[in-house]
């Protein structure tokens, strides 16, 4: 007896590519098998072209099984899987799309048993795994032999991982983000080790070892068999946001393409801006290199932005010496000519932000949230925040807190409060707890005695020093240097609070974000930018008072209406890329502060910046308005002028592409009533 099984395997069947890709994009999606590398600039339609590329390959029959698809999202890859379907009419479900890990998982899964890791292993999310790293820290007795100077688990979680995508030793990569802790290497390579061993004999992995046990498979010989059979799983590899791929997850790609050699990457490499989480440039700029007879398409056609934004953008990058040469040609007819606007200083920066959008929201109609508000660093943020919290214009930070709402910027800002109000029982609390060796109790006890003492005749210093004395070991240690500390904030000589600032970060919450913060160096320029703006003011008790006010009215308008549904959006560059508004600020464009004075050293750092500012520009699609403060004043009067970025002065050449707008200021408006 016969039974007629109905398979669900696609058919070949006619498909229209002409009705919504350009030329360029068809040529992409119309290309055999083999290894391909799409230079997709921003605006271009990637996206689309890469969705296309996947429908075709089924279309021509290839089971959807046998394509494996790597995003950066799980949400990318589910999109695209689902408009496949809504092209071809066919179950993508079995289609090996989403992240490299998510990809990982299920890899190992299947054959994990290969390198000693059975089916059912658990994944430890990033907090278990710091509490595991906790627990080996301890067990290895290092907390106690170098408590002020070894990261904590977060921190060391985040360079084991950066060292497993770079494919780096673990030293290497400390001596390269993290050289303050060098002197701990050594300890944090045997954590690292001890921390792998856990993990081995639990039957747990981590994030990061979802891709390295995978390439594992691929690359030792003795699971050669293993990955003959994971390779002949696939027909085609298909890579997403190719330029923001770092090592390891390159290595997989070239990996799972071996034998078939169909893999199609797409990216931009002029939007490479994430080397600092690992991504690897030489991923996408040396492909050729990798793959010499790979062929390499351009996707150039813009859909986003004006001719003139484009041109701005086009000279721009071109300055980049490590690129594939392109040039963005407009879809939009002409529009405004991109605007540099030169402000007396970091107020008045505000202060036209401020006015530039209130008058395209009122007198042109333009909803806030298709404005937005770019910047180099979160900190450059700062007086804008509190301009557009005095005039109630609504906004929100994308993916991040408003900058006095930051751990870090309460942290520093209570040692001023404390200091301020001796009585002020949680700021004493929250400051205590930073210190090594006090914890919440002790915390607890210290804030109450130090609070009900008040302004008696003992000064906090005292006390503090009284109750080292009393403590032990790293409490002892820790209070005895607060002590110091307390000892100079206390001097009736420091009264700015910006120097009090520089003073804590100096004495103390510098190397404490050392320890706590992978992101340590951008919380210490923050804390820069805070003293900065601090020493504007006379007082301590004027500048907490500000503060205060600009957080009442925050709170005010989050808790006495609903948020509203219309609000400008303020980010930095990097969390915008692969966003776009109409109308788009960029802020702070100015020498050492965009670029950024470190980015000065190596060419291959100022390229990655050069790129950074491409990327803001290809965000705006109608109107691009890019500004810088002249003075950098101190409480002292001016203390210098800066200089224009050296990206502005660069594509100042003829023809121009840019308008500088001259700034004159008036009486404001008077109040009706």
């Amino acid at each position: 007896m016969k039974y007629v099984l109905k398979t669900s395997a696609p058919q070949k069947q006619a498909f229209d590519l002409t009705r919504e890709l350009n030329p360029q994009q068809i040529a992409v999606v119309q290309a055999p098998p083999r290894e391909l590398l799409v230079l997709a600039g921003a605006g271009t339609g990637k996206t689309r072209t890469l969705i296309y590329r996947v429908a075709r390959l089924v279309a021509a029959g290839c089971h959807p099984e046998r394509i494996l698809l790597c995003t950066f999202t799980n949400r990318a890859a589910r999109e695209m899987v689902s408009r496949v379907e809504g092209l071809l009419g066919v179950d993508m479900r079995r289609c090996s799309a989403g992240t490299f890990h998510h990809i990982g998982n299920r890899v190992l899964r299947r054959h994990g048993q290969a390198i000693g890791l059975s089916p059912d292993f658990g994944i430890l999310d990033p907090e278990d795994a710091r509490t595991l790293l906790a627990s080996v820290i301890t067990e290895l007795g290092i907390e106690a032999l170098t408590a002020r100077r070894f990261p904590t688990p977060k921190v060391l979680a985040s360079l084991i991982g950066l060292a497993s995508g770079t494919r780096q030793p673990l030293e290497k990569v400390v001596e390269q983000h993290a050289l303050k802790l060098l002197d701990q290497a050594g300890l944090m390579t045997k954590v690292a080790g001890r921390f792998a061993e856990r993990k081995r004999a639990m039957n747990v992995v981590d994030f990061d070892d979802l891709l390295g046990s995978w390439l594992r498979l691929l690359e030792d010989p003795a699971t050669s068999t293993v990955a003959d059979e994971l390779r002949a799983s696939y027909d085609h590899v298909l890579v997403d946001e190719y330029q923001d791929i770092n090592a390891l997850q390159g290595a997989l790609c070239d990996a799972m393409a071996r034998d078939h050699r169909s893999l199609t990457c797409v990216g931009d490499d002029a939007q490479s801006i994430y080397s600092f989480r690992g991504a690897d440039f030489t991923q996408i700029a040396a492909f050729r290199a990798r793959h010499p007879q790979a062929d390499i398409f351009k996707l150039t056609i813009n859909y986003r932005s004006t001719p003139q934004i484009l041109a701005l953008a086009n000279r721009s990058i071109a300055h980049n010496r490590s690129q594939y040469p392109k040039e963005l040609t407009a879809v939009k007819p002409p529009g405004a000519v991109p605007a540099v606007i030169p402000l007396r200083d970091v107020f008045q920066q505000a202060e036209f932000v401020a006015q530039r959008v209130l008058e395209l929201h009122h007198e042109y109609d333009m909803p806030l949230a298709r404005m937005a508000v770019l910047y180099r660093n979160h900190s450059h943020s700062l007086e804008l925040q509190v301009e557009l919290t005095r005039r109630q214009i609504p906004f929100t930070v994308r993916s991040g807190l408003r900058f006095f709402e930051q751990a870090h910027i309460k942290d520093v800002c209570a040692y001023l409060r404390a200091r301020q109000n001796p009585q002020d029982a949680l700021s004493w609390v929250r400051l205590l707890r930073l210190w090594p060796g006090v914890g919440a109790q002790t915390a607890e006890q210290l804030a109450t005695l130090l609070a009900q003492a008040g302004r008696d005749h003992a000064t906090s210093a005292q006390r503090l020093a009284e109750q080292a004395a009393l403590a032990r070991g790293r409490a002892r240690d820790a209070l005895t240097r607060l002590a110091e500390l307390w000892a100079i904030l206390e001097d009736p000589a420091l009264q700015n609070p910006g120097d009090m600032i520089r003073r804590v970060v100096e004495r103390h919450y510098g190397e404490y974000a050392d320890r706590n913060f992978p992101n340590a160096a951008a919380r210490k320029d923050d804390l820069e930018q805070l003293a900065g703006y601090a020493e504007r003011y006379p007082a301590a008790s004027e500048f907490l008072g500000e503060l205060a006010l600009v957080q009442g009215i925050s709170a005010e308008n989050v808790l006495g209406a609903e948020a509203p549904d219309d609000m400008l959006v303020l980010s930095t560059i990097h969390q915008a890329k692969g966003l776009e508004w109409p109308v788009c600020f960029v802020l702070w464009l100015a020498e050492g502060r965009f670029p950024m004075a470190t980015a000065l050293r190596q060419p291959s750092d100022i390229e990655e910046e050069r790129r950074l500012f491409y990327v803001a520009a290809t965000r705006a699609g109608d109107e691009l308005y890019m500004s810088y403060p002249v003075i950098e004043e101190t409480r002292d009067g001016p203390s210098h002028m800066l200089r224009p970025s050296k990206f502005l002065i660069e594509i100042d050449t003829q023809p121009a592409v840019f308008d500088r707008w001259q700034i004159e200021e008036a009486p404001a408006d008077p109040v009706p009533g």
